[in-house]
């Protein structure tokens, strides 16, 4: 095209400015936050508005075409995801954020092994300035007492969560429960060690674990269960949490296990609780305690399609629950089912 072909408007021309060297900025400044800050302006030659080409990386006018910013730099990753998953592992932001750490896992950490990148064992002299940096690192992490009583719940959760081999979701449902405690401040008046528990055994609840709060004790560094079931109750009533009622059924693998009882066993008694669960006299009661009057029921029934025999004193060692429980028990399933359970 020459200068005297004027065949072509002027509004499919794509006209650029040229930009002062005094105008011209350099390094990040130069980012693609100025073009779209840009976008809300106007153009300077025909007061129309400005597009951003975030392809081509320019700022035009959209009715003249006036090239107002050109070579935007852009921030975005280099890579493209189309599931969540694939942005996951092609994210280069460090690992991600967790609950069970006070500070989320931003903080950086200095390892406890007295080894160097190479692996090779430090001198005694940079032993000594390693520890002094722990110690430091430590300090700087917890700014005030309340994160320092919400990192000691989580250690304690952490411990819990180890020694009864709790899967990770759950381990983060306990941290997530402990972390809302602090920030409604429910702890004053209540140990660390307890409020742990009690968010534990909350967690434990809510993901229906065959786990009981006697196997909870074990582990826990306290041994009071009656302290234990006032913080979970506090802690339910004060977060509004959800937890569903126990399910005896969630015990009968473990009950068989140790008792070495068949499938057919295990499969009658789950139809059996099932009726029981329908009447409602598992409501109040013990569920481990159900499910072992369950089994008791189903080894002594004329229907039974397996042979397995149990005493209830066998029932009552596996179940950790006394004889009378189990008796009890066995007489309200007898009452409720008895179409289906001879006496």
């Amino acid at each position: 095209m020459t200068e005297n072909d004027s065949s072509t408007p002027d509004s499919n021309r794509i006209r650029t400015r040229k930009i002062p060297d005094s105008e011209r900025t350099t390094g990040p400044s130069e980012t693609t936050d100025a073009a779209v800050a840009a976008s809300t302006a106007t153009c300077p030659e025909c007061d129309g508005d400005l597009h951003v080409d975030h392809v081509h990386g320019e700022t035009r006018c959209a009715n003249c075409g006036l090239v107002v910013t050109e070579n935007a730099i852009d921030r975005g990753p280099d890579w493209q995801a189309f599931s969540a998953d694939e942005r996951e592992q092609k994210s280069h932001t460090g690992s991600p954020l967790t609950p069970t750490q006070h500070d989320f896992g931003l903080s950086t950490e200095i390892d406890w092994r007295n080894k160097d990148a190479h692996g090779n064992t430090i001198s005694s002299q940079r032993r000594a300035q390693l520890a002094r940096l722990r110690t430091w690192q430590q300090r700087s992490r917890t700014g005030n007492s309340k994160e320092r009583g919400l990192k000691a719940m989580l250690s304690e959760i952490q411990r819990m969560a180890a020694a009864l081999d709790l899967p990770d979701d759950d381990y983060d449902i306990a941290a997530v429960i402990c972390r809302r405690a602090s920030n409604q401040d429910l702890l004053p008046g209540r140990s660390y060690e307890g409020v742990a528990t009690a968010a534990v055994y909350a967690a434990i609840r809510q993901a229906g674990l065959p786990q009981d709060l006697e196997a909870l004790t074990q582990v826990s560094r306290i041994d009071d269960t009656i302290r234990i079931k006032r913080t979970y109750r506090y802690l339910v009533r004060e977060l509004e949490l959800e937890v569903p009622p126990p399910d005896p059924r969630d015990y009968l693998s473990r009950l068989c296990s140790e008792l070495d009882l068949s499938q057919e066993t295990k499969r009658f008694t789950t139809e059996l609780l099932k009726d029981v669960m329908e009447a409602g006299i598992h409501s109040g009661k013990h569920p481990v305690g159900i499910a072992a009057a369950a089994l008791y029921v189903a080894t002594h029934h004329s229907d039974s399609p397996s042979s397995d025999s149990c005493t209830q004193s066998e029932l009552a060692e596996a179940a950790n629950v006394s004889v009378v429980t189990i008796r009890n028990r066995y007489h309200d399933i007898q009452d409720t089912c008895f179409p289906m359970v001879e006496a």
